[in-house]
């Protein structure tokens, strides 16, 4: 019998090869490399996720200990350092950006299922952005302030699993709220947007186009009271209110009335005063909704430790993008495993014992089979007696 396929390449079987070569097709390089095609870069990019290699050498050293099972995993071309090298500077960064957002596609299919977040019977979307820093020495090229060189990595989230339905990466001096004119809107959804990205002409635009937003209230904007609604001040309410904008650019940016929520968080006793055109949920489903904007902030965690974030393999533009895009890759194929197979574990332990065992020809599900070895006792009945008579 054949043994099965490596568990990297399981992993990888979340992407058709074909879907690799359609994006490299649309942004072909000017010089393509002989010996190290567009799946075989892609390839040892995830591989360097997944394993957390730290160095091109790594990668070089791991994958050519194993060369018959890497050919057979689909990456038939030298990968070597300089290889990767030239790929990760000549080859450009919206190759892994389109297949990407293929997954993301892909694993939003899968997880449909999932049940609606607060028991609302629309998707909730969370918009953040986070900073990844750079040696200014090593990136001028991304200085943000005067001694700081970063990226910012913008990510638009669904709640329900936690997938990301959108990203896109820029340097660090650009504003995070110009992304709102990026970003997917789907009607009848719900965006939890922090108060950085309060800019009433583009959430005005969400409105138009029939989506909801959740945001903070910044001091200083000019409004009057248009009406106001008791609220239930033992779950941490203070105030339930229609608002229009008072000042004169307020008004032609969004002309329409906004409802306020004033909100004391029990735990903490934080005071929070929400922005929303949510006018059919009561006051405190919008309170638990901005809070489950934590989520995200979860993710940028998830992946700053798990994945390859910090040290990077190139110092140029194209070759940060690179990595960048290929760790939301080996996420997003770690996902789309994980409810392709059914695997019962995190995303976290999926990661951990993918680390430990990429190139052991196993079966995904076996890996996450949990056996019993203990030697318990074993009570044995005594065998019935023959009766001769």
């Amino acid at each position: 019998m054949n043994p099965p396929p490596t568990v990297f390449a399981q992993i990888l079987a979340g992407l058709d090869a074909n879907e690799l070569s359609r994006a490299a097709a649309r942004f072909p390089m000017s010089r393509a490399s002989r010996s190290l095609g567009v799946y075989d870069h892609f390839a040892a990019m995830v591989f360097a996720q997944l394993t957390h290699r730290e160095s091109l050498r790594g990668i070089e050293a791991c994958l050519g200990s194993r060369s018959a099972r890497a050919y057979h995993m689909g990456i038939r071309g030298r990968v070597t350092r300089t290889n990767l090298a030239y790929a990760n500077e000549h080859r450009d960064w919206q190759v892994f950006a389109e297949v990407a957002g293929v997954l993301m596609r892909r694993s939003r299919r899968l997880y449909v299922d999932t049940a609606f977040e607060l028991g609302l019977a629309v998707d909730l979307f969370a918009l953040d952005a986070t900073v990844i820093d750079l040696s200014l020495a090593l990136c001028p090229w991304a200085r943000w302030q005067k001694d700081q060189a970063s990226v910012k990595l913008n990510v638009l989230l669904d709640l329900r699993d936690d997938i990301p339905v959108f990203a896109n990466i820029y340097e660090g001096n650009r504003h995070e709220v110009a992304s709102l004119d990026e970003i997917p809107v789907y009607p009848g959804s719900g965006y939890v947007i922090d108060r950085g990205y309060l800019d009433f002409l583009r959430l005005f635009r969400l409105h138009a186009a029939g989506a909801f937003f959740v945001t903070r209230l910044k001091s200083g904007i000019r409004y009057y009271v248009a009406e106001s609604r008791p609220v239930d001040e033992t779950v941490g309410l203070r105030c339930d209110q229609t608002i229009r904008l008072n000042s004169r650019t307020g008004r032609r940016q969004y002309p329409v009335p906004l409802r306020r929520v004033s909100y004391v968080d029990p735990e903490t006793g934080q005071a929070l005063v929400f922005l929303t055109n949510w006018f059919a949920l009561d006051a405190f489903t919008i309170a638990q909704i901005y809070r489950r904007r934590w989520g995200i902030e979860t993710f940028f965690r998830w992946l700053k430790q798990h994945l390859r974030l910090r040290g990077f393999f190139a110092n140029s533009p194209n070759g940060v993008r690179i990595q960048i895009w290929s760790a939301l890759c080996a996420h997003l194929l770690v996902a789309i495993a994980k409810q392709r197979e059914n695997l019962p574990a995190s995303l976290y332990e999926i990661l951990q014992i993918v680390s430990v065992s990429s190139l052991e020809q196993i079966p995904l599900q076996e890996l996450f089979m949990k056996i019993d070895t203990r030697n318990g006792h074993i009570d044995i009945p005594k065998q019935l007696e023959i009766n001769y008579s």
